[in-house]
């Protein structure tokens, strides 16, 4: 396969693309040959390469999803599954980072101060890492940032990676969890050692650049017993009137007394479906914290989950789902309750315009044992328009008498008060808007580092445009 696709280079938008040489690419769909072509490509043991072609039985095997959107319009056989770009490396300066690709994390408005943080950075480009590097003073403290398929190829690393890899989200977990497994590459690996507590976030970016490309990348994060660690990652993707996928996987173990925060601001394209899985496992007295923005693409199914297996441990879920012309997002929160004493707070913000649909679908379960649980589920929806739908569809299920669950949903419209208010201080009637969705979202801001948070209120800016009328 060739790619010179159109440099579309939208000013002010993330919607361009970037000339780029493919120095390794495989034909279109998915086949026992580019299972194997990845592996190959990727220096894989024959363990990793086992575990490819049995997702790729399981893929082929499992139906596609009919419960929530319509997927008609996703051709699974026109997808690239994989595109090495001929630089691509597992830079540790971004010295060594090609200049046109610099310029292009430039262009999508990544902060001057997050560009200073990369010392803690890892960048990938469709299939490959271009950048991952870690703080000296953190790799004598025993942590293990990197490229998970680079990891891979270090024996120091690779039984830790067998002994987790697969067992937060299993392989027939559903069609397009065994896809990822059957293709995935790159992405991160981080391990934090039992009692190390990390202060500043690590940070990792990826872009997919690749025309009707998929991006599978892989997370896998460690956090042993009363470690600490906060990992940050933004994505984003070229329009090119040709559908793609992204169907990533993110596994998260948190252990004893540990505490982890993961935050993302996806804002993929028009012709992206979005079709991630992420799940985290954490035991006795831990605590997982999903901070996310989501905007952008076509379809978007995403549902983060917590899986609580220790007696006090705790789920905090909060995020946002911005629904523009031509997107459907289906998306918030699955808790599992476990044990005991365990609890969950689930906060949901949604926005929709220009008539399309944003969906809280959601999941509480707690389990007989987990005896004294608790679960708190706040749904807000602001609609921007007469046409716009917000739909609230709960699946709570409480299989003891000694736990409790609060759910609370709400949709609303802008108010003309506070409009006619905010204009007759002189402010226009489009920026009085924005304030007030800026407020509405206030929640998750404050809990995006500032960089992040700069991103996330440039993509609503974007969002908003033309908004009244």
């Amino acid at each position: 396969m060739s790619n010179n696709p159109k440099n579309i280079n939208i000013e002010g938008s993330w919607d361009f693309s970037d000339e780029i040489t493919y120095s390794e690419t495989v034909e279109a769909g998915i086949n026992e040959k580019v299972v194997r072509q990845i592996s190959l490509s990727n220096k894989e043991p024959e363990w990793m390469l086992d575990l490819r072609l049995k997702a790729l039985d399981l893929y082929v095997q499992r139906e596609m999803p009919t419960w929530g959107p319509n997927l008609d319009n996703l051709d699974l056989n026109s997808i690239y599954y994989f595109a090495k770009p001929e630089w691509a490396g597992n830079n540790k300066s971004w010295d060594d980072v090609p200049e046109n690709i610099k310029a292009t994390f430039d262009k999508l408005w990544i902060p001057e101060a997050e560009k200073k943080a990369l010392a803690w950075v890892g960048a990938q480009y469709d299939s490959e890492t271009v950048y991952h590097s870690l703080k000296e003073e953190l790799v004598e403290l025993g942590v293990i940032f990197d490229d998970m398929s680079h990891a891979l190829q270090n024996p120091e690393y690779e039984a830790l990676i067998k002994k987790y890899f697969a067992k937060s989200i299993p392989l027939n977990d559903h069609k397009f969890s065994a896809l990822h497994y059957a293709v995935w590459s790159g992405w991160t690996f981080l391990y934090v050692p039992k009692g190390v507590k990390i202060s500043e976030p690590l940070q990792s970016y990826f872009r997919m650049n690749v025309k009707a490309g998929g991006q599978f990348e892989h997370t896998m994060i460690i956090i042993e017993d009363e470690a600490e660690a906060h990992y940050i990652e933004g994505c984003s993707a070229p329009k090119y009137d040709e559908n793609s996928l992204h169907a990533g996987g993110v596994e998260i173990f948190v252990g004893k007394n540990a505490k982890m925060r993961y935050s993302s601001v996806e804002n993929w394209s028009l012709d992206t479906f979005n079709l991630n899985t992420k799940r985290a496992i954490v035991q006795e007295s831990g605590i997982i914290e999903w901070v996310w923005g989501n905007m952008g693409s076509n379809t978007t199914m995403l549902y983060p989950c917590s899986v609580l297996v220790g007696d006090n441990s705790k789920a905090d879920h909060l995020g946002l789902a911005f629904a523009n012309a031509g997107q459907n997002q289906d998306t918030w929160a699955k808790v599992i309750h476990i044990w005991k004493n365990s609890s969950s707070n689930i906060v949901s913000k949604s926005i929709s315009k220009s008539g399309w649909i944003s969906t809280y679908r959601g999941l509480v379960d707690i389990k007989p044992g987990a005896i004294g649980s608790v679960s708190k589920i706040e749904c807000d929806a602001l609609l921007l328009d007469n046409d716009s739908v917000s739909d609230t569809i709960p699946d709570i299920r409480v299989g003891n008498a000694d736990s409790i669950v609060a759910h609370e949903a709400s949709a609303w419209k802008i108010n003309e008060d506070d409009l006619f208010y905010l204009q007759s201080r002189g402010i226009p009637e489009e920026a009085a808007q924005a304030m007030i969705v800026n407020g509405f979202l206030s929640p998750i801001m404050k809990e995006l580092p500032l960089e992040y948070a700069s991103e996330m209120n440039v993509l609503i800016s974007m969002e908003m445009e033309g908004s009244i009328g």
